[in-house]
């Protein structure tokens, strides 16, 4: 079997932590139940380019135990967990490709090893996967019937291509499912960012300034957090809505230039380049630090601060220290690439269960109805979101009413009035 990980020695502790994982994952419990029955995915070839972690690797698991020829990469060069491809290769004969820590070169070469045995379904984190095949392995284009999208940088580059009309197959944008964004993003997000900012620094954030750039659901979850954890929360926007929202939330909204001034720790989480860059830098107090949990390490404008700098020096594992030409210290977390990653272990399985329930049960629809679809950008359908809330709610021991017959009736006719 063809892989490419660090050391296969690490498997144990991998599948312990795969199991650990699986405890908080019900829902994908029973849909890996589901699939080893029925095997849905019987002989599918599915690429994956996912962020290679325990919760990851239960997802893995379910597909191969729906009849799934399955391969991995990373999405990330930070975000792999050495000990879980070894886990996948080992005691599940996964093929994996991924290092943490690999170059540039090695990321991409990943990839294409993970696209190399001709995949029909693509399943994404960042839409990596749809631009090789789309730039240096278009020779696959034609066997490939649909794809998934987990991240919201994805689903934006995803769109773009389909309005651009480049797209060549369909896309099931995971991401925009209510049972992903509203959890993952927002309580996953919240959680696992503060977890690596705290890892790699240990700074007390109590009484901070701390600058959450986007007040989407992942800056929600983080400005949140980090108010219960003390800090002042400050957040930046373009979006005049969200901006409010920011202010009726409790946060003081201003533009980077003057929160550059003022704040203690940054944090980019937009989705787009250059958030934070040169002017940003220049203003900055001494000691400053910045870190990013959006998908690439574009937000933050590194080569700026590298011209910046008369020089770095890496202080603590995930901590890159650079000095001004004024003497000043601007420290970088994670070389700007995802920090719950980077330097912590990612979003809590509880809410990866619903996000990789949503993977699976969208490959299994698209296999049933990829034929006749438009190549664009397509939701989660409807049924699956709420057949996953309600799996979830039902773990969690929660039940809801129904609609009694006079409601149902109610909600349906218009003429029934005060």
């Amino acid at each position: 079997m063809d892989y490419d990980i660090k050391d296969l020695t690490a498997a144990p502790k991998g599948r312990l932590r795969m199991e650990w994982a699986a405890r908080s994952m019900p829902v994908l419990g029973k849909i890996k139940e589901t699939f080893a029955k029925e095997k849905p995915l019987r002989g599918v070839r599915i690429s994956a380019c996912l962020h290679v972690t325990s919760e990851t690797a239960n997802l893995m698991e379910a597909l191969k135990l729906g009849g799934a020829d399955v391969r991995l990469c990373a999405s990330n060069p930070l975000s792999t967990q050495d000990d879980i491809p070894a886990a996948l290769v080992k005691y599940h004969k996964i093929p994996v490709f991924a290092i943490k820590g690999e170059d540039h070169e090695t990321y991409y070469r990943h990839i294409l090893q993970a696209l190399d045995h001709g995949p029909a379904i693509t399943m994404d984190d960042g839409a990596d996967l749809v631009s090789v095949t789309h730039s240096k392995r278009r020779d696959l284009l034609p066997g490939i019937l649909a794809g998934t999208e987990e991240t919201t940088t994805g689903v934006i580059r995803l769109k773009s291509m389909a309005r651009d009309g480049v797209l060549r197959y369909p896309i099931i944008a995971v991401n925009d499912a209510q049972t992903k964004h509203l959890f993952d993003n927002r309580y996953g997000t919240g959680q696992s960012t503060l977890d690596g900012i705290l890892r790699a620094t240990n700074v007390l954030l109590a009484g901070l300034k701390f600058v959450v750039a986007g007040y989407g659901m992942c800056g929600k979850g983080v400005a949140m957090r980090a108010s219960g954890a003390g800090a002042h929360v400050i957040v930046t926007e373009i979006n005049p809505i969200r901006a409010i929202e920011a202010v009726m939330d409790g946060y003081e909204v201003m533009p980077m230039a003057a929160a550059a001034a003022i704040g203690d720790v940054f944090l980019t989480v937009t989705g787009n380049k250059a958030v934070v860059r040169k002017e940003h830098f220049l203003r900055m107090k001494d000691g400053a630090i910045v870190a990013n949990a959006g998908h690439f390490n574009v937000e933050i404008d590194i080569p700026a601060l590298e011209v910046l700098s008369l020089g770095k020096r890496r202080v603590r594992e995930f901590v890159d220290e650079y000095t001004l030409r004024d003497g000043k210290r601007v420290h970088l977390l994670g070389e700007g690439r995802l920090i719950n990653l980077a330097a912590a272990e990612g979003h809590p399985a509880m809410v990866m269960d619903m996000s990789f329930a949503n993977q699976a049960l969208s490959v299994r629809w698209l296999l049933d109805r990829g034929e006749g679809l438009d190549k664009t950008v397509f939701p989660v359908p409807r049924e699956i979101d709420e057949a996953i809330a309600a799996l979830k709610l039902a773990s969690m021991g929660a039940a809801i009413d129904k609609l009694t017959a006079a409601q149902k009736k109610y909600l349906a006719d218009w003429r029934e009035g005060t």
